[in-house]
């Protein structure tokens, strides 16, 4: 996953300024023998509020641009499916970005890892932090 063109995930948070369209970058590599697909791929934002609540209530906070579900047909063996989307973070604060698969083909198991990457943490500020600040 990359959020403005930089690695991200739970780790390692990304910061973006309120305002700016935030490029995002999931790419999907098939490491099997055997092609996979056709999948549907779901970003949904959410805050966590760190006392077990979560938020998914932020329509007036993050809107994409665009859609925020990018159809994947078949992925043969050894290559990849990238989906190019971007955000627009509209308030400051620290969100996360839930991404999702869906199998849309019927009978096929997958590992569940598939269906639940972990979260992205994006870090909205109103002017982006300098290196070393």
């Amino acid at each position: 996953v990359l959020v403005n063109g930089k690695p991200c995930d739970c780790d390692i948070i990304a910061d973006c300024t309120v305002g700016d369209a935030v490029p995002l970058e999931v790419k999907l590599t098939n490491l099997s023998k055997n092609p996979v697909g056709p999948f549907a791929l779901t970003v949904v934002p959410y805050q966590d509020y760190q006392n077990g609540i979560q938020s998914f209530d932020l329509q007036d906070a993050v809107t994409f641009i665009g859609s925020n579900t990018f159809h994947i047909d078949k992925v043969k063996p050894k290559e990849s499916s990238v989906c190019d989307g971007a955000l627009l973070f509209l308030y400051t604060g620290d969100f996360y970005l839930n991404i999702k698969f869906q199998d849309d083909s019927a009978g096929r198991e997958l590992p569940l890892a598939w269906f639940a990457l972990p979260s992205v943490h994006v870090r909205s500020l109103e002017t982006p932090q300098e290196a070393g600040a």
